[in-house]
């Protein structure tokens, strides 16, 4: 049983559906360049169709700030829609009004259209009670499907589904499944693994999940810090010294919950931030004043491998090394090679998430082979710091 409501518990035969996804997607000159978020609602979209629902799409593209911005309209996704699910989806010139009303008037059973972009009004980023009620006139239920939109308090993502009936779509809900079964209420033994340039930015995240797994594998720019906190010269790597005491904080937080922390033991070391730099693997207490830390080393592999072997769930989020960069990206690499084959195999559970996660896991070959890869990026992040978010609150069950 999940927390949330899902479609199956909705009616909608001959109900006008209100649908928030995720259509803020990269274009160039006018072309949708990457179709990937509207594949990822498809299936919503024609589950809803084929019960005879009136789909009507609420969406935000870019930050046009409450104005009315040309190059930031809807209207070229459209036809990508209509190619995907190989049926007419409508456009209306606005998300509110008399445009938007008339669209939905027009429409039969099983219909699609898409209203303009919902941030084209101030209302929505500051969920304005007045827009959110001009939005919730033109529906009888309301879906999200929008999981990487879920960590904003829009009108769209949130004020709107105290209104309506609100349910998960299915993208929204593979999405909570996957991050239930993987943090919330997880098969153990749980490790993270959390690499990425800068502590900085991940600091609510490692003290998060400190508490909630058994052992936590730092990697990346973010690991030089802590090696520095603990007595390590690093060199001229990338280390932000002023965190050491954050560092050992998180590293005594770890302690206290039982969380065996794994950093690295060796690394792979160049002078030069660039591809195929000559390098040498080094270890941890060895690095030379002027190398450059660029991925863990062959022996941190193995540990990290071995950690994967020991364990039931992984989450993952960030890189090992430079992934960009070869030969640095070998760390990252055989990691999630790793974990793909242990996943493929039936002994684990996996999921990542994060732009350079995916981006990184995409070029190791290994996406696909994951239990589940989230690109919501800030939201999944979110939901890894233990913070709650607005848009699934709205959905749980009462």
């Amino acid at each position: 049983m999940t927390s949330f409501r899902t479609l199956d518990a909705a009616e909608f035969k001959g109900k006008r559906v209100l649908v928030r996804v995720d259509l803020n997607v990269p274009t160039k000159d006018g072309k949708v360049t990457d179709d990937t978020r509207i594949r990822a609602v498809l299936p919503t979209i024609e589950e809803i169709s084929k019960k005879g629902g009136k789909v009507i799409l609420l969406a935000h593209f870019g930050r046009p700030k409450g104005e009315r911005v040309k190059e930031m309209s809807l209207a070229p996704v459209a036809p990508v829609l209509e190619r995907l699910l190989g049926r007419a989806v409508a456009f209306a010139d606005d998300c509110i009004g008399n445009d938007a009303a008339s669209a939905i008037a027009r429409m039969s059973d099983g219909d699609v259209l898409l209203l303009e972009n919902t941030r084209f009004h101030k209302g929505e980023e500051k969920n304005d009670p007045i827009f959110v009620s001009a939005l919730a006139e033109l529906g009888d239920l309301y879906v999200d499907d929008a999981f990487s939109a879920s960590h904003r308090a829009h009108a769209s993502t949130e004020g709107i589904a105290h209104i309506l009936p609100a349910y998960a779509g299915r993208s929204m809900q593979a999405e909570l499944e996957a991050l239930e079964k993987a943090l919330t209420a997880p098969k153990r033994p749980v490790i993270a693994i959390v690499g990425g340039a800068k502590v900085s930015s991940k600091i609510d995240l490692l003290e998060n999940l400190v508490t909630k797994v058994d052992a936590l594998v730092i990697g990346g720019g973010m690991a030089n810090t802590f090696l520095n906190a603990e007595g390590y010269n690093v060199g001229a790597s990338l280390c932000e010294k002023d965190l050491a005491d954050t560092a050992r904080r998180i590293l005594i937080k770890a302690e206290e919950a039982n969380c065996a922390i794994i950093l690295p033991v060796d690394a792979n070391v160049a002078y030069h931030f660039e591809a195929n730099s000559p390098s040498q693997n080094y270890s941890v207490e060895a690095i030379p004043a002027d190398g450059m830390i660029l991925d863990v080393g062959p022996q941190s592999i193995e540990r990290i491998k071995a950690a994967i072997d020991d364990a039931a769930t992984v989450v993952w989020n960030g890189p090992l090394g430079a992934f960009e960069l070869r030969p640095f990206d070998i760390g990252t690499n055989e990691a999630a090679r790793h974990a793909a084959a242990r996943t493929k195999a039936g002994h684990l559970l996996s999921v990542a998430g994060g732009g350079d996660t995916v981006a990184a896991l995409n070029q190791a070959g290994v996406a696909d082979d994951f239990s589940y890869v989230s690109t919501a990026g800030g939201a999944f992040l979110e939901w890894l710091e233990g913070k709650v978010l607005p848009g699934v609150e709205v959905l749980k069950r009462s």
